[in-house]
């Protein structure tokens, strides 16, 4: 019974392999979807990142910020620390003989060092525009060097597998030759074409990948062309700067705040108002009430007290420029742990990099003395894709570390915050 079993189990398989080896070879099959990206040699990386901030969402919070601090700005250019006022009181007696008419104007003044406080204020809040901007414009960097150097990564892989499929198609063909001569068996050509399989599946998903990277850099650029060339220098910085862009921004919003706090407080109980007005007294038929005179009065209200209605406000805004220290606190920690694992990454992708280049040269000299042996028959199949398999992947790790050490430079510039 067990050898009736094994001789129906070699004529299935013996059916399948000839039938597999009079088939036509299959199709490459293709990704349904294409995001074409083309290369063009007039445009640089810091033109890139300008057309990106141009379209950015983040633009119209900018412009925002900017209108924000031109309006403070002049508000401590005003001679006045708020609207005046302008009064008429007319009075008629009920004989209709007598008319009494005040005029007013009542304009508000700054207190002592306010309108230098506003000043400030306005420096400030156009200083923080400015840093905000720059701070933005860094992300912005950050996102495009990440993109391009991922859609580069996912490129190599990408011909990496189309180069494959290019050496199992030739294996498969030298197969079926000797398989006709009667060197092989059938069964390697079911093995060979099972491995072609499994390497266009590998080209189809690195084509999708590539398609997502591609995807990826015109959703953030709102571009469909990338610089020729994006390769960076390495910046010698052993150490974040307090001149770091993001950093700078958040100096610049606590030091708003603070200007911001100075001027709330310069505003005390309120603001001093001076009221100059004219006084006319007349009179018709000589009507002995009135006094027949015109006058000239000014007037000074000053506040005093309710510095408890000001204390809610100067509290509020204390928590916000506590809150922002906390955040300055906790970035720049974040900052030195970023530029730790870049500089860290580039070593490691150096010593890796060293590395994947030897395993590459010694898997290709490996891979040509295996395919010597196969020729002659010293060695079958099976022993042949193994070592092709693993000359493969150590082409492809030498080309990804090559791409990883150029991206890691971008990545570590970008820690440091220093744009392309």
């Amino acid at each position: 019974m067990f050898v009736l079993n094994l001789f129906i189990k070699v004529l299935s398989v013996s059916l399948l392999v000839v039938s597999l080896a009079a088939a036509e070879p299959a199709p490459v099959p293709t990704v349904a979807h294409n995001d074409p990206i083309e290369t063009d040699g007039s445009l640089t990386l810091p033109k890139v990142i300008d057309l990106t901030m141009d379209k950015f969402p983040d633009m119209t919070w900018l412009n925002a910020l900017e209108e924000e601090a031109k309006a403070i700005k002049q508000r401590g250019e005003s001679w006045t620390a708020g609207a005046s006022q302008a009064g008429l009181r007319y009075q008629n007696m009920t004989s209709g003989t007598v008319h009494y008419v005040d005029a007013t104007v009542q304009v508000p003044l700054w207190n002592l060092g306010q309108r230098d406080a506003e000043k400030e204020r306005g420096n400030k809040a156009e200083s923080s525009a400015e840093m905000q901007s720059a701070a933005t414009k860094l992300r912005i960097a950050g996102l495009v060097r990440g993109a391009l150097w991922d859609m580069e990564l996912q490129r190599i892989r990408f011909e990496q597998a189309k180069a494959e499929i290019d050496v199992y198609e030739k294996l498969l063909a030298k197969v079926e030759r000797r398989v006709e001569l009667g060197d092989l068996p059938r069964a390697d050509i079911l093995l060979a074409q099972s491995e072609l399989l499994q390497k266009l599946a590998t080209l189809t998903q690195a084509e999708a990948e590539l398609m997502h990277a591609r995807k990826r850099y015109s959703s953030i650029t709102q571009l469909n062309k990338i610089p020729a060339a994006y390769q960076e220098k390495l910046v010698a910085l052993k150490k974040v700067e307090f001149n770091h862009p993001a950093f700078a921004a958040i100096n610049s919003e606590i030091e708003r705040k603070q200007a911001e706090m100075k001027a709330l407080k310069l505003v005390g109980s309120g603001q001093t108002n001076l009221t100059v007005g004219v006084n006319s007294d007349r009179t018709q038929n000589n009507d002995p009430r009135s006094n027949q005179t015109e006058s000239f009065n000014i007037g000074v209200n000053i506040p005093f007290g309710g510095s408890e209605h000001l204390q809610p406000h100067i509290a509020a805004l204390n928590v916000e420029l506590n809150r922002l220290m906390a955040d300055r606190e906790q970035l720049f920690r974040n900052l030195e742990l970023a530029h730790h694992e870049a500089e860290h990454n580039l070593e490691v992708n150096q010593a890796q990099l060293e590395i994947a280049n030897e395993l590459k040269r010694t898997a290709e000299e490996h891979l040509g003395m295996m395919q010597l042996s196969f020729s002659v028959g010293e060695i079958n199949l099976m022993d042949l894709l193994k070592v092709e398999s693993r000359a493969q992947q150590a082409i492809l790790s030498a080309k990804e570390r090559t791409i990883m050490m150029e991206r890691d430079i971008a990545l570590f510039n970008q820690a440091v915050g220093v744009l392309p």
